[in-house]
């Protein structure tokens, strides 16, 4: 194999977009609309308005930002599996001291490269070969250390702690995010494009249907009966609707 430190990018072959090794499946998948913006600042933990700014641009001061997460602007209010996916990697970075917008070269080479949704596929943070060309991309465009999706360590390209974060969220099926724990603290709450809207769930039971029930008077013993759920599952559940309302939006 090749050092990565002796690679360049025009000397790997561009995989079109479209045809990086997944199936058509999981490419619809992927470009499933499921989500409104608020959706994505609620879920991912970001400040209101934040994953507009992501996914469509923003103007400030008379300059007017290219999205981070689309190759333009669309102006299109509802936001894709694929979407979401890659914005639950930025905020691993948003309280980071350099705007993640400086991520947006890097993120075009890798859209080149890979397809669409370069960071919700497995290939560029589980295979060598990925890991390595994202290494190579960040060298060629001079992606500040503290953004870095990956790192060289003994010779070898290793995911930063960031990026490991996300990956150990995600569970990849045919290569590309097949579903994702919003967050850590509540395991069993799971977010898929398949079922439920992609709104999170423990075990297909939606948290904010689990939190409005108990809002509405009913015993955590009597919500675990109804949806068959486990006491801890309905902990969960409730748990992670008070995340949401609470210190992400803080």
């Amino acid at each position: 194999m090749v050092p990565a430190a002796r690679l360049h990018l025009h000397a790997i072959p561009k995989v079109p977009s479209g045809t990086v090794m997944i199936d058509a499946m999981t490419t619809s998948m992927l470009d499933r609309a499921i989500y409104s913006y608020s959706d994505v600042d609620r879920l991912v933990g970001l400040h209101g308005g934040t994953a507009r700014r992501w996914l469509d641009g923003y103007s400030r001061a008379g300059k007017f930002y290219e999205p981070i997460l689309r190759e333009a602007s669309t102006g299109t209010e509802v936001v894709t599996w694929g979407e979401m996916v890659e914005a639950r990697l930025l905020a691993e970075f948003r309280s980071r001291d350099v705007t993640v917008q400086k991520l947006r070269p890097a993120i075009e080479q890798l859209r080149e490269r890979f397809g669409r949704y370069p960071l919700a596929l497995a290939q560029p943070f589980l295979e060598v070969e990925g890991r390595e060309l994202v290494q190579i991309v960040q060298e060629e465009v001079g992606l500040d250390r503290s953004l870095q999706l990956v790192v060289v360590r003994n010779g070898q390209s290793m995911l930063t702690a960031a990026t490991e974060r996300f990956s150990d969220a995600v569970q990849y099926v045919d290569g590309a995010a097949g579903s994702i724990r919003p967050d850590p603290r509540t395991p069993f709450v799971v977010m898929d494009p398949a079922r439920t809207f992609g709104q999170p769930a423990v075990r297909n039971v939606r948290t904010e249907i689990l939190a409005g029930d108990y809002k509405a008077g009913s015993s955590r013993d009597e919500l675990a009966d109804l949806y068959d759920l486990t006491l801890d599952q309905v902990d969960e559940a409730l748990r992670f609707e008070l995340i949401v309302g609470s210190d992400r939006a803080a």
